[in-house]
Formats: structure tokens, C-alpha cells, sequence
């Protein structure tokens, strides 16, 4: 083949896709060798390179003028990216609403969840710009990503080609618990393909976390009936948190990461290694050896390898179940089917 020849072959592949595609393999596709046909699937960091190039800047922009106002959305924005995933996986089925108030949205634990409008305002920026093309759930995984990094938080790539899911139901949204033991919290990451080391990472986002009182109100003050707390946690914080959450209290907010809460860091990991972990998902961290290990090593390194991480395991969250080719739909309004 003459040069010329060659350099015409490479311009082609290069206009139909196919020597600048970055096809992002599913990481979560086998667990111990063996696949799971529940994570199946393959996304692509230039899914919409020819439909819709401009999707990651439109999203950003948009999360930005959000989230640059209201830097408590990045928690909330990323909260609901991790509460769609383990629900029916990521295909943005916690953005629906059902007229009988029986979709995930209605569940108990996500009832306080925020942000919805962030999330709306990007698919409508999108639609403008190129109509029934970008997906909800990949609109949601972009806007958890670009609003942590508003924060200055970690950066991680986000693969693209979700599609959106059609079903949405209460009945479903078994989330992880903040009462869960370690135990417990292992299963709900291994059923979702994720493991321990996930877990305890994933577990770090609640440095920018805000609870409230209600959460925890029995852990502090009537543990076991007793007028007792969790012996699990430090006593002086405790104390701490009495003053401020009285037994009736139930709205009153709390940070997850006390002196640290309004940035993206490690500190969390130096709060539950005090034992002044809010809730018992995060005090039972120190009761497994390969979570206790971790905390331990990233308080000794200040955090040297959380960032990097949190960010690899992000990547993984994104393909928890996602719905590809064919299945499910690009909505064009994120919170009802077509």
C-alpha cells in the first residue's frame, strides 16, 4: 500500500470513529472468574462523539452554575449517583416520578435526596443542543462527577452509553444501611459487583456528607433501651453530639466528617479511626481487617492514595446493571418515560 494510500485509510477510520473510539471495557463484568451476567455491558468515552460532542462541556457548564452557588449539591448530587447504581443499577430510574408515589424517588431513604433540578436542567441544555440522544442515567453520572470536582474533589472519567431504565418501584430501593454492620455492607457491594476495598473507599464521599439528628438519635442516646449509647463510638463525641441533637430532634443537620465537612478529602478516615464515625456503617469499617487496614494506612499517608481510589472505583460504580444497545430508552424528560 502506497503512503498516500495510507494516509487516506487512516483519515477515513479516523471520520467514521474508528481509530478515535476509547471503548472502556465493563470492570465489573467477572467476580472470581467467573461472569456475571447481571454486569454485563461495555460503555465508551466517546459514545456520543459524532451525535452529541459537545455532552461533557454542556453538562459541566451547567453543573457548575449550580453547584458553584450551592456547594452542599456536590454531596447531594453524589448521593443520588450512588443511590440510582444499586437500585436496578445505573439507568437513572431514581429520577422517575410515578403519580401514586410508588417509584424509588418515594422511598424512605430518598426522601432526601437533592439536586433533582441540576440534574434536569443538563438533559434540558442537551435537548436543545441534540434532542433524543444523551440519557438520563448518563446525564446523572456526569453531573455526580463535574460537581465533586466543582469542590475541588477527585476527577475521574466517565464512560458513556447508558440507557434509561423504564421501571422505577418503592418496593425495590434496598439501599445499603447506615445501620448496617460490615458484614452486611460486604454482601450489598458483592451482589452489586463492587468489593470490600469499594466499599471502604466509597465509603470516604462521606467527608462531604451532611446527615441529621433523627439518624441517629438512638445510637447516642438509648442504644439498647438503657438510656445508653453505642459503645462503639468515642464518648467525648458523643457528648458532643447530645448538645447538639436533642432526643426529639429529628432535623437538625450534622456533618459526617466534623472539621472537615465542606471538603473533598481524607479526614473521614481520621474521624472513624477516633471512632467518631456518625453511623454504624461507618464505625463497623474498623470490625473487618482489609477495611480496618485501609483507614489505618490512609490516616498514616494523610491520604496519599484516596483520590486516586475513590476515583478508580467510581468507574466501576458506573457500570453496576447499566442497560446498553437496545434495552430500556433515552428518555426525553428525566423524570417520566417516553
Amino acid at each position: 500500500m502506497t503512503l498516500k494510500n495510507l494516509l487516506a485509510l487512516v483519515v477515513l477510520l479516523g471520520v467514521v470513529g474508528v481509530s478515535l473510539a476509547k471503548p472502556y471495557g465493563n470492570p465489573i463484568k467477572s467476580h472470581n472468574g467467573h461472569r456475571n451476567p447481571h454486569m454485563q455491558g461495555d460503555l465508551d468515552l466517546d459514545y456520543y462523539r459524532f451525535r452529541c460532542p459537545q455532552v461533557e462541556s454542556i453538562v459541566r457548564r451547567v453543573t457548575f452554575q449550580y453547584v458553584s452557588r450551592r456547594p452542599t449539591l456536590a454531596a447531594a448530587l453524589l448521593r443520588m449517583h450512588f443511590h440510582d447504581c444499586f437500585v436496578r443499577g445505573c439507568d437513572g430510574s431514581v429520577l422517575l416520578k410515578s403519580p401514586n408515589k410508588d417509584a424509588e424517588r418515594d422511598a424512605v431513604p430518598n426522601l432526601t435526596l437533592r439536586g433533582y433540578e441540576v440534574v434536569d436542567a443538563a438533559k434540558s441544555a442537551l435537548e436543545r443542543k441534540c434532542p433524543g440522544v444523551v440519557s438520563c442515567a448518563d446525564v446523572l453520572a456526569l453531573v455526580a462527577r463535574d460537581a465533586v470536582l466543582v469542590i475541588r474533589g477527585p476527577w475521574w472519567p466517565v464512560p458513556l452509553g447508558r440507557r434509561d431504565g423504564r421501571i422505577s418501584r418503592l418496593s425495590e430501593a434496598n439501599l445499603p444501611s447506615p445501620f448496617a454492620d460490615v458484614k452486611t455492607l460486604k454482601k450489598n457491594f458483592l451482589d452489586k459487583g463492587l468489593n470490600t476495598k469499594d466499599l471502604v473507599v466509597l465509603s470516604g464521599a462521606h467527608t462531604i456528607g451532611v446527615s441529621s439528628c433523627g439518624l441517629i438519635s438512638s445510637r447516642i442516646h438509648n442504644f439498647t433501651g438503657r438510656g445508653d449509647f453505642d459503645p462503639a463510638m468515642n464518648p467525648s463525641y458523643v457528648r458532643t453530639l447530645k448538645k447538639r441533637c436533642k432526643p426529639t430532634d429529628v432535623r437538625t443537620p450534622v456533618d459526617m466528617d466534623p472539621g472537615s465537612a465542606r471538603k473533598f478529602d481524607s479526614h473521614y478516615f481520621n474521624i472513624v479511626a477516633q471512632k467518631k464515625g456518625l453511623f454504624t456503617s461507618d464505625s463497623t469499617l474498623l470490625d473487618d481487617l482489609e477495611t480496618n487496614f485501609y483507614i489505618q494506612s490512609q490516616v498514616l499517608t494523610r491520604g496519599a492514595s484516596f483520590n486516586r481510589d475513590f476515583s478508580e472505583s467510581m468507574v466501576k460504580l458506573g457500570f453496576v446493571e447499566i442497560l446498553t444497545g437496545r434495552q430500556g430508552e433515552i428518555r426525553r424528560r428525566c423524570a417520566f418515560v417516553n
